[in-house]
């Protein structure tokens, strides 16, 4: 049982935003801005891979489920924001809680293994590229993918039944701005040894082993790239590399701040912060990364305007 009906908690409450002085309304239109600005971002990407053949492969493949992770993280979490600043409240129900602990950690986990895929993909493609269009065929390429959102559920699948176990004698004042699986281990006043110790197993298959996966991979492609005798190879695969990679160290290196906070010497404030940084700034900008680096993707823009235009 999660906890006897005397001490069980109905509500919570995000004490988040409590310490900032900027009016709720400001709040309301950034976010709702940012947000506005995430969809509209990662559709263009998801209609453009969809409707433009030259996106017809698999890095775009791959490319479109990210976009589709980025919209999954947001709409877990800016919604409820949102609702909360119009309401002028920071609560959310027990219930909610634990749905959006079980979403945000299922998409979340899925980035990771997504990035790594997306890796192995460019490693096939500058590493064996006579070998490409077996080691990355159609069927390949949709196991890979549908593979990364299991591997991310069933991760989150283990942290919300843990977390649903859970006893909290009446705290209910969550240091944060939504619900995950940390701040609901420091108010919790039962034994939560099983949860942090799932914590450190899936942090080590979930984040290190992806990130592990993707060093290695880049490793092997800047090793091949050197051996490129010409310049303009070299060039290209560099390009096609770099998008990837500021992504990487965009999307894991905020979830490296949101997941590993000090313990001490660390306001609400700069917790605050860093937890938007990793529900906005990352889905935010990684469509902006691969339209504006993206040769075929700024390509397929300009046709769908044309066709637009005519």
């Amino acid at each position: 049982m999660a906890a006897d009906n005397d001490t069980q908690v109905r509500e919570f409450i995000f004490l988040g935003f409590s310490g900032l002085p900027s009016h709720p309304a400001f709040l309301f239109v950034a976010f709702l801005a940012a947000y506005l600005a995430i969809l509209m971002g990662n559709l263009m990407i998801l209609v453009l891979v969809l409707v433009d053949s030259c996106l017809h492969s698999p890095m775009y493949f791959f490319l479109s489920h990210l976009s589709c992770l980025d919209i999954c993280i947001s709409t877990v979490v800016v919604p409820k924001i949102l609702i909360n600043f119009l309401c002028r409240q920071n609560t959310i129900s027990y219930k909610q809680c634990l749905a959006q602990t079980f979403f945000l950690i299922g998409f979340a986990g899925c980035e990771p293994a997504l990035m790594a895929v997306m890796a192995y993909d460019r490693y096939a493609a500058i590493c064996r590229p006579l070998h490409y269009s077996v080691l990355m065929s159609k069927r390949v390429c949709i196991l890979l993918a549908y593979s990364t959102w299991v591997w991310g559920f069933l991760d989150s699948a283990v942290h919300a039944a843990l977390a649903s176990q859970l006893s909290f004698c009446g705290a209910n004042r969550i240091p944060h701005i939504f619900c995950d699986v940390p701040p609901l281990l420091q108010i919790a006043c039962s034994d939560t040894r099983a949860n942090e110790l799932a914590n450190h197993i899936t942090s080590l298959f979930v984040g290190l082993c992806p990130i592990l996966f993707i060093i290695l991979s880049y490793v092997c492609i800047l090793a091949s790239i050197l051996r490129m005798h010409s310049e303009g190879g070299r060039r290209k695969a560099f390009s096609t590399c770099a998008s990837h990679l500021i992504v990487v160290i965009l999307c894991l290196g905020n979830a490296f701040l949101n997941y590993n906070k000090p313990s001490a010497g660390y306001s609400l404030e700069i917790d605050t912060l860093v937890s938007a940084m990793f529900v906005i700034v990352a889905p935010l900008l990684n469509p902006l990364i691969y339209s504006l680096r993206n040769k075929e993707v700024k390509g397929a823009f300009r046709k769908v305007l044309n066709k637009r235009t005519d």
